[in-house]
């Protein structure tokens, strides 16, 4: 009977057939069934194999009822020991919390208390139904513990998030193998703690592929893109072959610098080398990796011929990306195309076409889509989708509309929203409502030099220099520094970055002065005049226009045309927002020396040509 359900041969026995990938949950279910017809379900080692089996499936807790319902049953309980792990893991896989204490009630009263084993799936269990306390308590009493006991505890911790305790029993481990060093670079790295992370990785004289993939993206995590790179350079110089997450990450450092020539080298490696054909996600990190930098049509190309139209990752990443670049009007298309194609959106689709509609300014849009993702398609929005709307409609003028979301919202707002409320009130000068949403961002991240900044600048933008001098004292006091200013730009395969006020490579110094100078003049014969607005200092306005000039955007740019072929584009990346001046700027000089620029700062991209900007002067 078995065997004309099972796609196997005929004739094969039942418990083999639980050693079969191929089995389904249907044909499992019908082997207990006729484990209990005849009598196998009496035997230890028989229905050990098929709560195992049960155990790794989407409904473990059948498992656990197998256990119980097969524990009165047994003629002996020899060959227990081989029963109980898997039953534990079930229980641990379907939060069975009653069931998990009394199997643990059952160990202590057995043999099976002296069993690693046993005792190690034990601790698992405890892990993974969230009991860490427990777990510790097992794992400090057990008769006997092995490597695998110190690594479960280890990963456990990490998972409660429990940094410090992970810390002190890697440090106590009286032995360490690559699960254990891995899983600290890991946790160290998803923890800010990224020196850790490499001392470890420097320390082991064995590395595999997930050592190098763990210590790639915890610099990645940890905002160091650069040492990412140049590890993964040297992680292929070596010979290991990079598993797919290593890809993913070093795409996203790519990402992060900004610069396209590294992409397209990892984007060959991939193609020769067949990666894409094997994980369905890089082409997701593709399609934003071009995107954020600068290379939407390369993107787009992507999307188009290598990525898998089912898959709603390629698609949110494509949307996405549009909404970066401005192209407010594209994302909805695509977004309709993908309707079209009976493709259901998720909270990141709407976030990106959000996100769209607010770099393009499209305010009736953003409020359809919000209220489509809510009644269409039964989405409730995250805080990430309100911060959009009261982002939308600050931008917009309709404060107060703005504030009626925040009011209505199922939750309290953070630090962005807020942030959101005080761009706006900068915008549209209302410095009452300024000062308050900046006292309640500065509340919820006391450490955020932005908040601080943007309210001395409402200040200064009314003339209420008393103010700005508190607000510069309250930063002093707290410890805060302000953020300068950096754009970096990509010349002969080197990043140059240039600060406010100065080269980074003090040696350009000279000649980047030199050719800000003569751009200066040459734009203010072309009708120029510096937004002295834009330097929110109490100081001569000759003084201002002196600080004008050197924002590090300007800098970056001479430092471009002087470095740059006629015809190549001149990309920048910058750390902050693009402020009104160095936008004029740009645009001016992508007209006067028909150069396009690229400038991605910290909200989206700015493509200069001709004089106009892809932005439409709305950012």
């Amino acid at each position: 009977m078995i065997s004309n359900c099972v796609p196997v041969s005929v004739g094969a026995s039942p418990t083999r057939l639980l050693s079969d990938k191929r089995t389904t949950l249907s044909q499992v279910r019908q082997i207990h069934a006729y484990f209990i017809k005849t009598k196998l379900i009496t035997h230890v080692l028989s229905v050990a194999k098929l709560v195992n089996v049960l155990s790794q499936s989407s409904v473990p807790y059948d498992a656990v009822c197998v256990f119980v319902h097969a524990l009165s049953g047994f003629h002996d309980i020899r060959g227990i020991e081989f029963l109980v792990p898997p039953t534990l893991k079930a229980c641990g896989k379907s939060c069975a919390f009653e069931e998990g204490k009394q199997m643990m009630g059952f160990i202590l009263k057995t043999h099976l208390w002296n069993d690693p084993f046993v005792t190690n799936s034990l601790v698992r269990m405890c892990l993974e139904l969230g009991m860490v306390e427990l777990a510790r308590s097992v794992f400090d009493k057990m008769p006997t513990r092995d490597l695998i006991s110190w690594n479960s505890l280890l990963a456990g911790y990490l998972k409660a998030g429990q940094i410090d305790m992970a810390h002190e029993v890697f440090e106590r481990m009286p032995q360490r193998d690559l699960v254990s060093c891995n899983t600290m670079i890991d946790g160290y790295g998803k923890h800010g703690l990224c020196e850790l992370a490499e001392e470890v990785f420097m320390d082991m004289g064995v590395r595999d592929v997930v050592t190098w993939t763990s210590m790639i993206s915890a610099f990645v995590l940890n905002h160091q893109p650069k040492k990412g790179l140049c590890l993964f350079r040297e992680m292929l110089s070596l010979g290991v072959r990079p598993d797919a997450p290593a890809v993913v990450s070093v795409l996203s450092a790519i990402a992060d610098l900004g610069f396209v020539e590294e992409g397209k080298w990892i984007h060959d490696y991939i193609v020769s080398n067949n990666v894409l054909d094997s994980y369905n996600f890089i082409g997701s990190a593709l399609i934003n990796m071009y995107a954020k930098c600068g290379q939407i049509e390369n993107a787009y190309h992507v999307f188009r011929t290598i990525c898998h139209r089912r898959n709603i990752g390629d698609w949110n990443s494509m949307i996405s990306g549009l909404a970066l670049h401005g192209l407010a009007r594209e994302a909805i298309e695509l977004f309709q195309e993908m309707e079209r194609e009976k493709l259901k959106p998720d909270d990141i689709t709407f976030l990106g076409i959000l996100s769209a509609c607010n770099h393009g300014g499209l305010m009736d849009e953003g409020q359809f889509y919000f209220e489509t993702m809510q009644m269409k398609y039964k989405i409730v929005p995250k805080i990430q989708h309100y911060g959009c709307i009261v982002d939308l409609l600050g931008r917009s003028g309709c404060l107060e509309q703005a504030l009626e979301v925040i009011h209505d919202m199922p939750f309290e707002p953070d630090v962005l929203i807020w942030k959101a409320i005080l761009s706006a009130s900068m915008k549209h000068n209302n410095v009452v409502l300024g000062h308050t949403a900046a006292l309640r961002a500065i509340e919820l991240a006391p450490k955020d030099s932005s908040c601080y900044v943007l309210l001395s600048n409402i200040f200064a933008k009314m003339g209420r220099w008393d103010e700005v001098s508190k607000v510069r004292l309250m930063m002093r006091k707290r410890g805060v520094r302000k953020i300068p200013g950096c754009s970096s730009i990509l010349v002969d395969g080197e990043v140059h970055q240039f600060l406010v006020g100065k080269a980074m490579n003090v040696g350009y110094n000279q000649s980047v002065l030199l050719k800000l100078e003569e751009l200066a003049c040459k734009l203010k014969s072309e009708g120029y005049e510096p937004d002295l607005n834009e330097v929110f200092l109490d100081i001569e306005e000759c003084e201002k226009e002196s600080q004008l000039i050197l924002h590090s955007e300007k800098l970056a740019l001479a430092f471009g045309l002087s470095s740059l072929p006629e015809g190549v584009p001149i990309q920048i990346v910058k750390n902050l927002r693009i402020c009104c001046d160095c936008h004029k700027f740009m645009q001016l000089v992508s007209e006067i020396y028909k150069r396009q620029i690229i400038v991605r700062d910290q909200n989206r991209f700015h493509h200069f040509s001709k004089g106009y900007c892809s932005c439409r002067n709305y950012w």
